[in-house]
């Protein structure tokens, strides 16, 4: 949710951001109208409320014939004033949701337009030249299902298209992944955290999903709950109606959770192994800052997550995402994508997200601030952030980037640990 003060004092700021997503300008003059009517409608159910009560002093007062015209106007005003309490919930109805449907105002610097409009900003680390050491490119469900680390098969007997099982060394490469991801969190201050992965609908709506229209999200409808594509969600709600103290230091966690995407507008792309399903598993950093610190923080999520790449000996890029490609809820995205070999191209392996004070707004979470002498301060949004640190993906990325001209896969260097040692995976069939 904006700040609609804020949104009164630079219009045009809004109206910039709007245009620079592709999206309804204005939506910004009918928030601005809705602002002005609550303040009218609240003004003159003031108004009356007064006068209704000074009334009551006179009528208490009068006697005889004053006394019963007097009441008769008491009755008239009283109407009045029920007629303009109504009015005036009205209008603080509409402009709540005024609020709620502005996006987030973006960052200085982000890439106007769509999709095709994000902006490479670096590559990290060369593809390989499978040709020249004489490798024959295989994609990952072929080495995968040489290596019997996934069945594709039995997960769509199970489930239905779109789900499969890990299991041998896949299931290990994916909990070694994981717990490296994990181990460097802890480095960083992070808070390990399994969150709950169904939620009720004031979370999902908090963090800035249409439960009415997003046809990505799983819902169960007898108990009006909702499965995450992400633990975002869960782990924005955790502090939902209560004020932090982030004056020192911000509060940094580490959620692994099972993720669930229905997929709905990927019919027919990608549905070849793992790269687009609709179940994964994910370690997503969430952080709540102060509003003076989101920025900074942003960058160190980016660079932890190329951390994680590195580790891996990815070869990546690092994309600044256009405005129109932002959603809802982020002020500025960074995506690092991998190199995939088989499709010859970069594929998303990571996105950090700056929510900046959006999602606080809507789950009501303060923190306090302090003043220069020390004492407590008053209360305002925090910041909100969010970013990838692993997830079932980058086996894509991990087997096709180390395959070997034998169909075996080489161990990145500082997954091995995680291995008890392993360093390579040997096909069995």
């Amino acid at each position: 949710m904006i700040d609609i003060k804020h949104l009164i004092e630079e219009p045009e700021l809004y109206r910039a951001s709007q245009r620079a997503r592709g999206a309804d300008e204005s939506l910004i003059e009918r928030a601005v109208s809705a602002h002005s009517a609550r303040s009218a409608s609240i003004t003159r159910f003031e108004s009356l409320r007064a006068e209704q009560k000074s009334f009551g002093r006179r009528v208490a007062q009068a006697e005889g014939d004053e006394k019963q015209a007097l009441l008769a106007e008491v009755k008239d005003l009283s109407e009045q004033v029920k007629e303009a309490e109504a009015s005036a919930k009205a209008a603080e109805a509409e402009l709540a949701e005024m609020q709620r449907a502005v996006p987030n105002l973006i960052h200085d610097g982000v890439p106007p337009g769509g999709e095709e409009d994000s902006v490479v900003l670096r590559h990290e680390g060369a593809p390989r030249d499978f040709e020249a050491e004489g490798v024959s490119v295989r994609d990952h469900l072929d080495l995968a299902e040489a290596l019997d680390a996934v069945d594709m098969e039995r997960g769509a007997k199970v489930s239905g298209a779109r789900f499969y099982f890990l299991k041998g060394v896949g299931a290990r490469l994916e909990l070694a992944m994981m717990q490296m991801g994990l181990d460097q969190a802890l480095e960083h201050g992070f808070t390990p955290m399994i969150t709950p992965t169904l939620v009720r609908p004031e979370t999902m709506q908090g963090t800035g999903f249409d439960v009415e229209h997003d046809d990505e999200i799983y819902r169960l409808e007898r108990d009006d709950l909702y499965l995450v594509g992400t633990s975002e969600v869960s782990l924005a709600g955790y502090h939902a109606d209560e004020i932090l103290e982030l004056s020192q230091a911000p509060l940094r966690y580490a959620g692994w959770s099972t993720c669930y995407r229905r997929e709905a507008g990927s019919h027919g792309k990608d549905t070849r192994g793992i790269l687009r399903v609709h179940q994964f598993n994910k370690l997503e950093m969430f952080v709540y800052c102060s509003q003076e610190e989101s920025k900074a923080e942003h960058e160190r999520m980016l660079a932890w997550e190329e951390t994680m790449l590195r580790k891996m000996e990815l070869p990546y890029r690092v994309v600044d995402i256009a405005a129109g490609d932002l959603g809802m809820s982020a002020a500025r995205k960074f995506d690092c994508e991998a190199w995939v070999p088989s499709q010859g191209t970069y594929r998303e392996l990571t996105s950090t997200s700056d929510c900046t004070t959006f999602q606080a707004r809507r789950l009501n979470i303060r923190e306090r601030t302090v003043k220069d002498d020390g004492s407590k301060g008053p209360t305002r949004p925090a910041a909100m952030l969010n970013g990838t640190l692993a997830t079932t993906r980058w086996l894509v990325a991990i087997l096709e980037n180390h395959q070997q001209a034998d169909g075996s896969v080489r161990v990145p260097e500082a997954l091995r640990p995680y291995l008890g040692g392993l360093e390579v995976l040997t096909p069995v069939r």
